[in-house]
């Protein structure tokens, strides 16, 4: 079968179109492949009172790429925030993280040097919230203070009585021993006096002077009767 002119014209014009189609999209694959500044972020993080500057590579080609951040004043002064770090991008994102306590409404500068694709800035520059970061509260209850137990204080003595006030009684109280016979209380009360030797002897005396008398009046009364 012979091709005609017509036929080869057309398969001409097919294969022109079929390798523009694959040029095209081998351009744009490259361009998808290829390390772009817009594939950089930066933000301001807070861990705890703690600020952070946290920046992102999602650069798919995997090209190592070296950050540096500058704070700026409102004079325009720069100064640069730790050391340069590196990174290398994947399609869902690497980070680097700057140590930073930052303030609120502060603007910082980031700079992205990867090879001899990028060299340059994140636009725009990154201004932190308008909140510093807060320490943050513990949810773990502080242990109560420990109690000692006091000392048992030392009870107070009481006084004990002395003799005569618990052999007194008030006057009027009712008494529940028995009263003591009258001849117990004068034998009880003779047999403990102190007096008693001197008794004695002076009843003693008596009886020797009484016989002495009996004795002299039964003489003197014999004499009488013989005379």
């Amino acid at each position: 079968m012979s091709i005609t002119r017509r036929s080869a014209s057309r398969s001409v014009r097919i294969l022109g179109v079929a390798s523009a189609s694959a040029a095209l999209a081998l351009g744009v694959a490259g361009q998808a492949l290829a390390c772009s500044i817009t594939e950089f972020s930066a933000e301001a993080t807070c861990a705890g009172d703690k600020g952070s500057i946290v920046v992102s590579d999602k650069d798919g080609s995997g090209t190592p790429a070296v950050i540096t951040v500058f704070s700026k004043s409102d004079a325009g002064v720069e100064k640069q925030i730790g050391k340069p770090e590196n990174v290398k991008g994947t399609a869902e994102g690497a980070t680097v993280t700057f140590a930073e306590d930052w303030k609120p409404n502060a603007t910082y500068r980031v700079h992205v040097k990867a090879g001899n694709k990028v060299d340059e800035d994140i636009k725009p520059d990154l201004v932190t919230p308008a909140t510093a970061c807060k320490k943050e509260e513990s949810s773990t209850p502080s242990a109560p203070a420990s109690t000692k137990p006091s000392k048992p204080s030392t009870p107070t003595a009481t006084p004990t009585p002395s003799a005569s006030e618990s052999s007194s009684a008030p006057a009027g109280a009712p008494s529940n021993a028995p009263s003591p016979a009258a001849g117990d209380s004068n034998l009880a009360e003779t047999g403990a006096s102190s007096n008693t030797p001197l008794i004695a002897g002076v009843a003693g005396a008596l009886v020797v002077v009484g016989g002495g008398a009996v004795y002299f009046g039964m003489r003197r009364r014999g004499a009488k009767s013989g005379s």
